[in-house]
This record gives C-alpha cells, structure tokens and sequence, in this order.
C-alpha cells in the first residue's frame, strides 16, 4: 500500500479546501488529526483528513495543512466541528517542529511513524 502525505498549505485559505474534501469523501473519511507544536514559542497546529486506501491502486491519502495555524484560533475550530458533523472523534498529538528535520520527506516519515504505532494507518504490507 502506498501512503502519501498530500500537502495543501499551511492552513490559510487552503483548510477550505481540506474540510471539503473531508465532506465530499466521508464514505472514505478514516482519521482527522490535530498535530499541535511549538515553533519559536508560538503554538500552531497541523490539521490532518486520513483516507481510507482507494479501491483500486491500493493508495491511501494522507491531506495536511501544515503548521499554519495558531493553537487557539477560529480555523482550528472549524476544523473541530467538521469533526462533530462527519462524526469523527478529532486524534490529537504533540509532534516536533517540521524544521527539527532536514527534509521535509523525513518529517513525514516521522509523522507516519507515530500513525502507525497508533494504529491509525494501516502498516505496510
């Protein structure tokens, strides 16, 4: 199976865009995730939608507006109530700064890491 993270943004205009695809795919709709962290002493959030794995091709999508939006803000709570109208219990965790890493692929590495000891994606198989 392939996972993918598919970044949209850091969470501007661009959570729009995630929470319709949370709306227009919850027959597929498996996780949405809060990814709070720390960045120079300002706390933000990474917002996740997790898809169950297409029928064909065997490709689970992994949708994040990353870092970009503050720990106590209005995107945020749109974000949480999306989460109450699909019906999804909102996953939350603390992560490390995407900067710590050199790459960003390594970051998503990480953040696949902890999904899968969660059991929150599937492993690979």
């Amino acid at each position: 199976m392939i996972q993918r993270f598919i970044e949209l943004g850091e969470g501007y205009s661009d959570l729009y865009e995630l929470l319709e695809i949370a709306h227009s795919n919850k027959h597929r709709l498996a996780q949405m995730i809060v990814l709070h962290t720390t960045i120079r002493n300002e706390k933000r959030a990474s917002v996740l939608v997790v898809l169950h794995p297409a029928a064909q091709g065997n490709f689970q999508p992994l949708y994040v507006c990353l870092e970009g939006i503050p720990a106590q803000s209005k995107r945020l709570q749109l974000f949480l109530d999306a989460a109450q109208e699909l019906h999804q219990q909102v996953i939350t965790f603390d992560v490390q700064p995407a900067d710590t890493f050199g790459e960003k692929e390594l970051y998503f590495q990480y953040l696949t890491g902890i999904l899968r000891l969660n059991y929150l994606i599937p492993p690979l198989l």
